[in-house]
């Protein structure tokens, strides 16, 4: 794990990994934190994280990069051993979820795909900027909150 990370780096990787169409909106989002903050957190993720694009497999329903973001904090924080759902480290995982999808929804009113791009034409790329930013949301607001936990240093923006 890097030590100092730039929000505004996180941002414009993530924004540019999608509009590159290089990857999807999920894809972007690991993508991003995996250059910026974990470089050691295994290529496989960005894999695991396709099935969430455009709202989990095209159903437009809860935003991808939502979905991808929370991957990313079950990653740092999550359990990889059973146990109960009262366990200490599950209990942190939910909580930290809990406010990054609840930040993503009072910066972006919904976590609906579908109602974010309502109108848009996806077909033609109509979609783009408005995924890319949200993309970049995500991953901002993970990072923040991995930045915030791990007491890494930012070096520009909030955290």
């Amino acid at each position: 794990m890097k030590k100092g990370i730039s929000i505004k780096k996180i941002r414009s990787d993530a924004e540019e990994a999608y509009k590159s169409g290089k990857y999807l909106c999920a894809e972007s989002v690991i993508y991003s934190i995996r250059q910026n903050i974990a470089p050691e957190m295994p290529n496989e993720f960005i894999s695991a994280a396709s099935g969430f694009s455009i709202g989990v497999g095209g159903s437009q329903c809860m935003c991808g990069t939502v979905s991808a973001a929370v991957m990313c904090l079950g990653y740092f924080f999550g359990r990889d051993f059973p146990t109960t759902i009262t366990d200490p480290q599950s209990q942190k995982t939910l909580v930290l979820a809990h406010e990054l999808q609840e930040s993503f929804k009072n910066k972006n009113k919904v976590l609906c795909c579908h109602i974010h791009n309502k109108g848009k034409d996806m077909d033609n790329g109509e979609h783009i900027e408005q995924c890319s930013a949200l993309a970049s949301d995500a991953a901002v607001i993970a990072a923040e909150i991995i930045a915030r936990e791990f007491g890494l240093m930012v070096t520009d923006g909030r955290a």
